[in-house]
């Protein structure tokens, strides 16, 4: 009679259970954001290509530099790093000095990802980290340096915009009248106008309809699960109903970007399905708070930051389920 011998395999995570590497993902997520970006030099002009350029520099030569520095195998061909670089640039107004997007991601990603180790150890989304950082170096440049979108007349000049985004605008003026946007074309549905994008905001937020394309080309692929999306704008839904013009509010800020682009990163979000729920409706019901009665008109980037804080205690909370293999079965 042989011996039967248990083999058990141990390797540190992430654990692929498909054929996918993590650069396959990483450069489908990168894809997945293409839209966005083009219907940014559309309505932006060449600036926000530029500003989204800068930020995947900084990034990259940051990633490259400690890795050489550390004498580690560079990481940069992952595409998580330019994932980075796309993601902050998406955050960042349209208007803003081409030089400030470099310094941004190459602090965040030295602060936020390097000095933790790498891809899989950062506690905290590391374009967010560097969108922080950039707020608290440049808020002259972050907070006015909006442009108005151009429309119809895609060849007429980008004009810059002194007054805020939709939503900092509906914080100053309790009230506001739907049609009293500054920048919002005025022979324009409104709500088709935030649906498209035809409104000032951040690079890569303002199109509702091509984030949405971008996460069901992710959900598609099997990248990502509603889990944290929907409870994030649920979370938002619920803290809409202290505001004026609840859908402009769901639609306005980085709200879809941040739900299904940053707050379903792998590394820095729950695995199980309960951790996540709770981790999307924090996400979503913090951000109304800091929109609401906060300081600041939006509040998403610190809201996933607050909540990326609590995964460990998520994780704690809501452990994933093993499965004790059956007597006899094959190792």
């Amino acid at each position: 009679m042989s011996e039967q011998t248990t083999r058990l395999h141990l390797a540190y995570g992430p654990h692929v259970r498909r054929g996918r590497s993590i650069t396959q993902v990483m450069w489908l997520v990168n894809l997945a954001l293409l839209p966005a970006l083009l219907w940014a030099f559309f309505v932006f002009g060449w600036q926000a290509v530029g500003i989204t350029l800068s930020a995947v520099a900084g990034c990259v030569v940051a990633e490259y530099a400690a890795g050489r520095i550390a004498h580690k195998p560079a990481t940069v061909g992952d595409g998580s790093v330019v994932c980075t670089g796309i993601l902050l640039a998406y955050t960042l107004p349209p208007g803003m000095p081409l030089w400030m997007p470099f310094v941004g991601g190459a602090l965040g990603v030295f602060f936020a990802k390097t000095v933790f180790g790498g891809l899989g150890y950062n506690l905290f989304n590391v374009a967010l980290v560097a969108r922080a950082i950039m707020m608290a170096t440049f808020p002259v440049a972050m907070t006015t340096t909006w442009v108005a979108p151009r429309f119809p007349d895609f060849g007429s000049a980008i004009d810059a915009l002194t007054g805020a985004t939709p939503l900092a605008q509906m914080k100053a003026a309790v009230g506001i009248a739907p049609d009293a946007f500054a920048g919002v074309p005025q022979d324009m549905d409104l709500w088709l106008s935030f649906l498209l994008g035809f409104r000032p905001g951040c690079i890569g937020e303002v199109s509702v309809l091509l984030i949405a394309l971008g996460a069901a080309f992710l959900l598609w692929h099997r990248i990502i699960k509603l889990y944290i999306p929907l409870s994030v704008i649920a979370g938002a839904a619920l803290m809409a109903v202290f505001s004026d013009l609840p859908l402009v509010y769901l639609l306005s800020g980085g709200l879809w970007l941040g739900a299904f682009f940053m707050a379903t990163d792998y590394v820095t979000s729950p695995s199980t399905p309960k951790g996540q729920i709770l981790f999307g409706l924090g996400i979503g019901v913090i951000t109304g708070i800091i929109r609401n009665w906060g300081g600041y008109p939006e509040g998403i980037c610190y809201a996933i930051l607050l909540m990326n804080m609590l995964v460990p205690a998520l994780e704690e909370w809501f452990p994933p389920k093993r499965v004790a293999p059956e007597a006899g079965a094959p190792s």
